[in-house]
């Protein structure tokens, strides 16, 4: 039976990454200055989890302008822990996420900003039940996300991301500095350089230091990847990858 479970929630994971796929290959129909749209996807891979989200991002006036923005994003994914409360059992665990989240976006020179604040809903199952999970089950909760983009020059870039949400105190955070590279590839080039990450929530920490490559564009795709180190709470370590996409079309 449990071997069952968590093979039907590894099928959905793999569903959902199959739609990711989809979503995100969708061809874009218009320049920067016309899109309202921005359809993105994004795997997440280590040796304790493997995580995957799509989404679609709206913007009424438009990417290139202040003004409202709504965020719908949909995750899931699998992932195993050492549960003290089982005498160091360890647990598997299947996770299902919705996000919706209206926003604001603020641009003012080469800095760029974005908050967002709205529903948040999970559910994980667990194999076996871990009592001293808050997480286990259906919950429904507020999150609170805030995104950096900032350019001090022509070929540096400065990157980050918060993230809090009140299920189980669960949050989220990255930094990251890159250097554009790769003009003759590429026609804006790429930024490269390091990244840290971080993931909490109550009684689990996760950290990760590694580097990333950022604004591969390949026709109408935006790409990014990262991949380095990551060691949790657990005591457990191993390498990480990360990838992700987006394209934006007109709605």
């Amino acid at each position: 039976m449990l071997r069952r479970r968590v093979r039907a929630a590894i099928s959905f994971a793999a569903a959902f990454l199959v739609c990711g796929v989809c979503l995100s290959s969708v061809p874009s129909r218009a320049d920067d200055e016309e899109a309202r749209l921005l359809l993105f996807s994004g795997r997440d891979i280590w040796r304790n989890g493997a995580f995957l989200h799509s989404g679609v991002l709206f913007a009424p006036g438009g990417f290139e302008q202040d003004g409202l923005m709504f965020k719908l994003l949909l995750g899931g994914g699998v992932y195993r822990y050492v549960s003290g409360a089982l005498g160091g059992e360890k647990v598997i665990g299947a996770e299902w996420t919705v996000q919706a989240m209206p926003g604001f976006r603020i641009k003012r020179g080469n800095a760029e900003l974005k908050f967002f604040f709205g529903l948040d809903w999970q559910r994980h199952k667990l194999w076996p039940n871990d009592p001293d999970n808050r997480l286990t089950g259906q919950n429904f909760g507020l999150r609170m996300t805030g995104e950096l983009w900032y350019e001090p020059t022509r070929d540096s870039l400065i990157a980050g991301d918060v993230s809090v949400s009140s299920i189980a105190t669960s949050h989220s955070s990255r930094l990251a500095f890159g250097w554009r590279v790769a003009q003759e590839l590429f026609t804006d080039g790429v930024y490269v350089g390091p990244e840290a990450q971080y993931f909490g929530s109550d009684g689990y920490r996760h950290r990760r230091l590694g580097l990333h490559i950022t604004s591969m564009k390949t026709e109408d795709t935006e790409w990014s990847a990262a991949g380095g180190l990551a060691h949790d709470s657990d005591g457990r370590a191993s390498l990480y990858v990360r990838l992700g996409l987006s394209s934006k079309l007109t709605d």
